[in-house]
């Protein structure tokens, strides 16, 4: 737990994503990352001199998820917990029965989070992508846009006042699968008709055959993105190469 916390810790300074009085929204969808999220940033809670609040919020995209485990989790973390209710699913799937559904699905979801946010008085939505997912996306944006692009590490939505952070950067999807597996997060199936079959998977399982004969793939992608040409990727705090601890 506390090699996790640590790497969080050095994220959030890096990247400067906390602030003293922040409150922090963290959206969980009761996947494994964004449950390990949750329990990292309610640790770090503990310890940080920048003293932040922090809740936890669902969208149920209308779909029959059970959130009843996440809700205990919460209870336990001493962490307020919101479930959003919407028919996101049943007008995604059945209403419009899209082809192609992923980027309208991550828009409504999104939106309905910033929402959320904004009705709840949060400053902050704290997001559970990681080491890999970073990587992945930079990939994918190679491969099938032809552009050299990433999510950022902090992102500004100067619509919404809201700013996006992703406090688990320095981890390792392996390490996050084994946090989960010992804390026996309440992870929930992923109901979505086109989960394991979206042009991200076809990209994780391309950088898993790649990494097998170039095993140092992911950090040289990794590190490049933060020296050159990504904006908003170079670290402002001290820097020191993340390793993965599990």
């Amino acid at each position: 737990m506390q090699k996790l916390v640590g790497l969080v810790r050095r994220c959030v300074e890096d990247y400067q994503m906390i602030a003293p009085g922040d409150k922090i929204g963290v959206g969980v969808s009761g996947g494994k990352d964004s449950l390990a999220l949750l329990v990292l940033l309610a640790e770090l809670r503990k310890y940080n001199h920048n003293a932040f609040t922090l809740e936890a919020i669902t969208i149920d995209m209308g779909m029959g998820m059970d959130f009843s485990g996440i809700e205990k989790l919460c209870q336990e973390l001493d962490v307020p917990y919101t479930v959003v209710k919407t028919e996101i699913g049943p007008i995604i799937f059945d209403y419009r029965q899209e082809k192609n559904p992923c980027s309208m699905c991550a828009k409504m979801r999104r939106g309905a989070l910033n929402q959320a946010l904004l009705d709840r008085g949060l400053n902050k939505l704290a997001l559970g992508h990681h080491y890999d997912d970073a990587v992945e996306t930079f990939v994918m944006s190679l491969i099938y846009e032809g552009r050299i692009s990433c999510f950022q590490p902090v992102t500004d939505l100067d619509r919404t006042g809201i700013i996006q952070i992703r406090p688990m950067l320095y981890i390792h999807e392996k390490t996050v699968d084994s946090f989960a597996t010992r804390q026996k997060l309440p992870v929930l199936k992923n109901r979505c008709p086109v989960d394991k079959h979206t042009k991200r998977e076809e990209v994780k399982q391309l950088v898993y055959d790649l990494t097998a004969k170039y095993p140092d793939l992911k950090e040289r992608i990794f590190g490049a993105m933060q020296r050159f040409p990504l904006p908003e990727w170079q670290p402002k705090g001290r820097y020191k190469r993340p390793k993965d601890v599990g």
